[in-house]
């Protein structure tokens, strides 16, 4: 598989031991503060996006020496393991940050992509890096640390993958070996619990990094970026997966455990302060021979909605010593493709409906539709759907967003709008939100605002592309009631999720900030502050380096 041909493409490689940190003075000193001004232009992009604010270079940092590191040029830093294992800060702040910001933002995601001289294949399968951004009073600390889960303890350790990746397993010597590793995987045991897609505060306060693998939920400190222990939940439900993206309020925990050997879903909820999942109800698939991919779902104020992508799980790549095209799961069109909605207080299932073909990540939000009467008369349900091409998938491989060369890689996306009737129709619509050209034909890490979660909603936050691009490049405001959007680009970066928060008190939807961390094509990197109505730049701080991408955040509001 030419995803295996990495030699001499990643030279820059640093003991996943090392541990350099520096104090503020020492940033000013070796010139981390930044004394000069950013300047903006409003542009019209060639290609029609509306182009809010488009950075102008910056006076590059002075990044301190590392022994024996070296940033190779064809790689992004994007797609470059990150440099050392932790690091904290202040940063010099240009522009302003709005006084009321007050908390943390964290981001999850892949960070290390090495093991020695062993280069990872998907960018998935990397090992996890928290970032956090810290508010308060106008002033803004970064710092960054790995996540010490047993399989990055482990692969620091014994020098090689010992756990179940994304797409990696670990060698064996032997046939015997490769045995005892399926009896392993049958258990759990030899599952990843490498936590390095998302991050979420639950009700509680306690702060959970997620990744697919239930055993990969793991407990940090959000201040120091500790990695506490294994978040261990205390029923007997059982299951190896579970949706990486759950939904979680102040109140409640709700997320979907797939069942593999007897297709369909488990709808189940947590209380805050405890770690008990409780069944609120089951889908049974209506196709195909394994559960569709539930890397995320979508819920309304009333109901669950849980998708039945042609996407499923396959438990014969699953077995595979070497990653198929499609990785863990196996395209089934002929299944075709449904969504189940689930009544959360009862659990009954209020409606399934067969949907055109699809693939999405991430939903964006739902939300029920109502008559002049106010009874519900449908659901509707908006993702990133990449028009029911599984492409995207491999187009993630490291050795393809290593290697762009300025041709337009990057698969259509647009924002899918499903609309699910209530009449008992067994058939539902999928068709865009808005023209896919407003946001470049690229659609991915969406985020609203909190407030409006299961409710009728005009924005959303996305990445979209300004092409020609191989990946996400553009940060996007979309507004569904004009159908139009609004995206921000900065020449050769590559921006991470854009992520809300709302400003304390405020009754318009869409006053508040957009957070994002900002990987530059020159090594370097940002932090970056939109305001989330005008989506123009607040401001920016410059990072000592630039991160390897991020995936999920969440935001922990000072108490």
């Amino acid at each position: 598989m030419d995803s295996l041909s990495f030699s001499g493409i990643c030279r820059y490689r640093v003991s996943p031991s090392t541990r350099l940190e520096f104090d503020q003075s020492n940033n000013r000193k070796d010139g981390f503060s930044l004394g000069n001004k950013a300047s903006f232009d409003r542009k019209q992009d060639r290609q029609g996006l509306a182009i809010t604010r488009v950075a102008s270079p910056l006076k590059q940092a002075i990044v301190p020496s590392l022994e024996k590191e070296t940033v190779p040029d064809q790689n992004h830093v994007a797609w470059t393991s990150v440099r050392q294992e932790r690091w904290e800060g202040e940063l010099v702040v240009q522009g302003e940050i709005p006084l009321w910001l007050k908390g943390t933002y964290l981001r999850n995601g892949p960070g290390i992509w090495h093991i020695e001289d062993y280069n990872f294949r998907h960018l998935f399968d990397g090992y996890a890096t928290l970032v956090k951004l810290h508010f308060e009073n106008g002033r803004l600390i970064a710092g960054h640390r790995q996540i010490e889960s047993e399989a990055y303890k482990a692969a620091r350790k014994n020098k090689k993958i010992c756990f179940r990746e994304f797409s990696e397993v670990p060698k064996h010597e032997n046939f015997m070996a490769y045995v005892g590793d399926l009896a392993k995987l049958f258990s759990g045991a030899s599952l990843t619990d490498n936590a390095n897609t998302g991050v979420v505060k639950l009700g509680d306060g306690r702060v959970v990094c997620l990744t697919e693998t239930q055993k990969g939920s793991l407990v940090i400190d959000p201040n120091s970026l500790e990695t506490l222990g294994r978040f261990e939940y205390s029923d007997s439900l059982g299951g190896l997966i579970h949706s990486a993206h759950p939904i979680v309020t102040d109140s409640e925990f709700l997320t979907l455990l797939p069942d593999l050997l007897n297709p369909g879903y488990l709808v189940v909820r947590m209380e805050p302060a405890t770690n008990e999942r409780k069944v609120i109800g089951r889908v049974n698939c209506r196709g195909g021979p394994a559960p569709g991919w539930v890397h995320s779902f979508p819920v309304t104020e009333h109901y669950v909605i849980v998708p039945e992508m042609p996407l499923r799980y396959s438990a014969q790549n699953l077995l595979k010593a070497e990653p198929t095209p499609m990785y863990k799961f196996k395209w089934h069109p002929e299944s075709k493709a449904f969504l189940h909605v689930m009544c959360k207080a009862s659990g009954k299932i209020v409606t399934s409906v067969e949907v055109p073909l699809f693939v999405t990540f991430h939903f964006i939000n739902a939300y029920e539709e109502e008559d002049e009467d106010g009874r519900v008369t449908a659901i509707i349900a908006d993702c990133c759907e990449h028009n029911a091409n599984t492409a995207i998938l491999d187009q993630l491989r490291l050795q393809n967003l290593r290697s762009f060369n300025g041709q337009d890689m990057l698969p259509d996306a647009r924002v899918g709008r499903f609309t699910i009737p209530l009449d008992g129709s067994p058939f539902g619509k999928l068709e865009s939100a808005l023209d896919p050209d407003e946001h470049g034909r690229g659609m991915d890490m969406c985020s609203i605002n909190p407030a409006n979660l299961g409710k009728k909603y005009r924005y959303g936050y996305a990445c979209g592309a300004h092409r020609p691009c191989h990946f996400p490049n553009t940060l996007t405001k979309l507004d569904f009631v004009k159908k139009k959007a609004k995206n921000w680009h900065d020449e050769g970066a590559v921006p991470s999720e854009p992520f809300f928060v709302a400003r304390p008190g405020v009754t318009e939807e869409d006053d508040g900030v957009v957070i994002s961390i900002v990987s530059e094509k020159n090594g370097s990197g940002y932090a970056l502050l939109l305001d989330g109505s005008t989506f123009e730049e607040l401001a920016r701080a410059k990072l000592p380096y630039g991160l390897p991408y991020g995936l999920h955040g969440c935001w922990v509001p000072k108490k």
